[in-house]
Parts: structure tokens; C-alpha cells; sequence
């Protein structure tokens, strides 16, 4: 399977950062669109359906440039249409990345440089981290290793397995126009809200299925499976996004640690229920335990993914 592949290929490379990269390309054509299909809108209704056709030409672009770059690669030689698709299958995948990102951040922390672990989350997280103290540093970073480990790995290895790379790029696709234009604020309440829908409706799945992953993978590694559990079941749907507490709440009771609480953006304070509140505050450590729980959740999920598609495949021609 070319998904194992790239997989690997992510685990020990990272992105092919020497390709023009997809998702890079894909927040061009966004930018684009928004600033040529807005100008023409002006009350809510319109906006809104401006975002939507936003959201069907990107979704078209990207499935089927991924799908003519590798059926013209296959045309030439199918080794080289095989290399095409694990290159733009490992562009969908993060794991590196995060476990980069993680690292970023221990590093000063371990120095006792909190500036310089401000500025490092602060690459990785959209909220004010210019007052954030260790432990705030520390939740911040497990809180997005935690939910990217969905958004970043899972789903798009579920959406490979499906329909190979066009299909994964098409969720990358999705996730990036939520990062984009999903801000409940005045310029996207109303553009930004089919782009948000989507990405809701295609983690739901992914979000779900994640959770017995990680799950077997905390015990794997000797955490607490029992308070993640526990966690997951109690705390996930207290999260403002109906997907992403499933694999943050796990998370913090795998490491019996609390996550949620106060945040400020642009200099506002939003306060998010707590998850597993019986645990203690993040700490450096906790970051190291969350992006190693990442890569082995990533790769049991694969493991279980690559088992059941061969099931589907055996019944299908049995």
C-alpha cells in the first residue's frame, strides 16, 4: 500500500519540502477566490453563497489536479505514477511536523527561556501567548498536538484508504478553507460557514474513530487508559468543536493532566469547560508524552485501517 509509504516516508522526512507543496498551493487559490468573489457580495445571504461556491471550486481544483498529476505520471511509467502519489500523500500527513513543533517548544522550556516558548507555541496556536506562563505554555502545545493528531495524520490516512491521495487531498482542502475562513468573527461569520460546516461533517468520523487508536496506543505505552476513558466519555462533548475533544480529552486523561480553561485571543478572554479536571496542570514533560501518544496513535490507526480495507477487499471478491 502506498499510504504505508508515505507514512514512513513523513515519519523519518517529514513533507517533501523540496515539491511545491499542495496545501501551500491550495491556501493560494483560497486567498484568491475570497478576494475576487467577496467584492461582488453584500449582505449575509450572499456571502454565504460566495462561500459555498468558494468551497465547491476548491474541493474540484484539488481532487482533480491530484487526480491528472497522477494519472499523467502513470501514463509515463507506473513506477513513477507510484512516487507521484506517496510524494502527495505524505503532503497530507504531519506527524514530523508536529513532533518538530513539540520539540520547538520543549527545548526552551527545559532552558527556563519562557519567551522563547512563547514565541515557539505561538507558530503553532492562534491565541495570545505574550502573558502565558509555563503550565499555559504547556497546554496550549498538548492541546494542538492532541486535536492535530486528528486533523493531521488520522483523517487524512481514513480518507487515503478510501480514495487514495485525490481523495486525501480533498480533506486537506476542507481543513485548510476551515482554518482560513472559519472564524466566527464580522469577515467570516457568514463566508466562512459552509467551509466550517464541511470540515465538522468530514472529521466526524475520523474524530471518532481515532479514540480506540489512542486508547490502544496509551496502553501501549503505560498511561492511564482507564482515566482517558474515563475522559473521553465524560468531557469530549464539552469542547466548542463537536470533533476535537474526543482525541483532547483522551489525551488529558491518558497523561492525567486538565486541559480547557481560559484563553485569549486579540486580547479577548473565552473560557473553555475543562477536560478531565481531576488532573493536574501540564507541565514540559506532559508535551513529550502527548506527541509520542501522537506518532503511535498515527500508526495503529494505519495498522487497523490497512486491516479492515483488507477485509473489505477479501469479502468483495470472496
Amino acid at each position: 500500500m502506498l499510504i504505508v509509504w508515505a507514512f514512513l516516508l513523513d515519519a523519518v522526512m517529514g513533507d517533501p519540502r523540496w515539491l511545491p507543496h499542495p496545501v501551500v498551493k491550495i491556501g493560494h487559490l483560497i486567498s484568491a477566490l475570497e478576494d475576487r468573489l467577496r467584492k461582488p457580495a453584500s449582505s449575509s445571504h450572499q456571502l454565504m453563497l460566495v462561500g459555498a461556491l468558494l468551497v465547491v471550486i476548491v474541493l474540484a481544483v484539488s481532487f482533480f489536479a491530484a487526480w491528472l498529476f497522477i494519472y499523467g505520471s502513470s501514463l509515463l511509467h507506473p513506477l513513477v505514477g507510484s512516487v507521484v502519489t506517496v510524494l502527495l500523500l505524505a503532503t497530507t500527513l504531519a506527524a514530523r511536523c508536529l513532533h518538530e513543533a513539540a520539540a520547538a517548544i520543549i527545548v526552551p522550556l527545559r532552558s527556563h527561556d519562557l519567551p522563547a516558548a512563547r514565541q515557539a507555541v505561538a507558530m503553532v496556536v492562534g491565541r495570545d501567548t505574550a502573558a502565558m506562563d509555563e503550565h499555559e505554555v504547556a497546554r496550549a502545545a498538548v492541546e494542538t498536538i492532541a486535536e492535530n493528531t486528528v486533523d493531521g495524520v488520522t483523517a487524512p490516512i481514513f480518507y487515503a484508504l478510501i480514495g487514495g491521495a485525490p481523495l486525501a487531498l480533498l480533506y486537506k482542502a476542507i481543513n485548510t478553507m476551515d482554518s482560513m475562513l472559519g472564524y466566527k468573527n464580522d469577515r467570516y461569520l457568514y463566508l466562512g460557514r459552509v467551509a466550517a460546516k464541511l470540515d465538522d461533517v468530514a472529521n466526524w468520523l475520523p474524530a471518532r474513530l481515532t479514540v480506540p487508536a489512542m486508547l490502544i496506543a496509551a496502553a501501549f505505552l503505560r498511561l492511564n487508559v482507564r482515566t482517558a476513558v474515563c475522559a473521553m466519555w465524560r468531557d469530549s462533548r464539552n469542547h466548542p468543536s463537536p470533533n476535537s475533544g474526543f482525541a483532547e480529552a483522551t489525551t488529558a486523561g491518558a497523561l492525567g493532566i486538565t486541559l480547557g480553561g481560559e484563553n485569549r485571543y486579540f486580547g479577548y478572554t473565552t473560557s473553555r469547560p475543562l477536560l478531565w479536571s481531576k488532573g493536574r496542570k501540564p507541565n514540559t514533560d506532559d508535551i513529550s508524552s502527548a506527541a509520542i501518544l501522537m506518532r503511535v496513535t498515527s500508526a495503529v490507526f494505519l495498522l487497523f485501517g490497512l486491516a479492515v480495507r483488507a477485509l473489505v477487499v477479501y469479502m468483495v471478491k470472496g
